[in-house]
């Protein structure tokens, strides 16, 4: 059952972005990053979490759990407004690099 709500939650949330680029005609990358920035918001509420708890991967893997892992990044770090800057960019250094070791491994072409 677990696979199902998964599936069926990650679906919803795909749903829901190609209705902004079908219907709204807003551009793909529109579009990510507003799911990444309600990822962020949804966290900072409270709320992403339960829905981690009950989704699953259905949560975490859409772009949407980028801003979640993303909030808690900061969060982790934070001692002050400057932990804040310093939890972010450490995130996001550790993202590109293994981004980078990504690409160099398997070579994409284009």
């Amino acid at each position: 059952m677990e696979y199902v709500i998964a599936f069926i939650s990650g679906g919803l949330i795909c749903l829901v972005g190609q209705i902004f680029i079908d219907i709204f005609k807003q551009t793909p990358v529109h579009v990510t990053s507003l799911f990444v920035v309600i990822g962020v918001i949804l966290e900072g509420l409270g709320v992403y979490e339960h829905f981690i708890h009950w989704a699953g991967a259905g949560a975490t893997v859409p772009i949407t759990g980028f801003g979640y892992s993303l909030f808690h990044g900061v969060i982790q770090e934070a001692n002050g407004v400057s932990g804040i800057g310093i939890g972010a960019f450490d995130w996001l250094l550790q993202t590109i690099l293994f981004a980078f070791m990504t690409a160099v491994i398997f070579k994409p072409k284009g």
